[in-house]
């Protein structure tokens, strides 16, 4: 079992959740953001390559500390599993508790981790409206 490089400061859970982008699963809500040089450059990066890096948090909504402690310590043991294979290198990740985290079954968490990061990854479709396609229509 690996350990993931985890986000320890508070200033990068903030940067993910400003500028990343946002997935929410019946266990677990994933929160994804690429990095970028410039974002923290007091990290050290060996050879300018970047390793993916996660954090977790779970709020007080979800139960006492000894709840939350439980529901943070299962979504580690999906991520370990998950992460490694899927997880993109160059990526910061939050993975927010939810109150279904503790009572989900294991299997389920890992299929909603996997799927959070499919989606978290996938390209954006920006629906066309009938008004933007009668300007390009128009401008033709």
């Amino acid at each position: 079992m690996s350990v993931l490089p985890r986000l320890k400061r508070r200033r990068e859970f903030l940067l993910v959740a400003a500028q990343g982008r946002k997935w929410v699963a019946p266990g677990l809500i994933l929160q994804a953001n690429p990095q970028s040089a410039s974002a923290d450059p007091r990290r050290d990066t060996a050879g300018g390559s970047q390793a993916l890096r996660i954090g977790f948090t779970v709020s007080r909504k979800v139960g006492n500390a000894v709840v939350r402690n439980r529901v943070r310590r299962r979504l580690r043991a999906v991520a370990e599993l998950v992460m490694p294979v899927r997880a993109r290198p160059d990526c910061d990740y939050v993975v927010i508790g939810r109150r279904q985290s503790l009572t989900r079954p294991f299997p389920a968490l890992v299929q909603d981790l996997e799927q959070a990061l499919r989606k978290v990854h996938a390209e954006r479709v920006v629906p066309q409206t009938a008004a933007h396609a009668a300007d390009v229509k128009s401008k033709d």
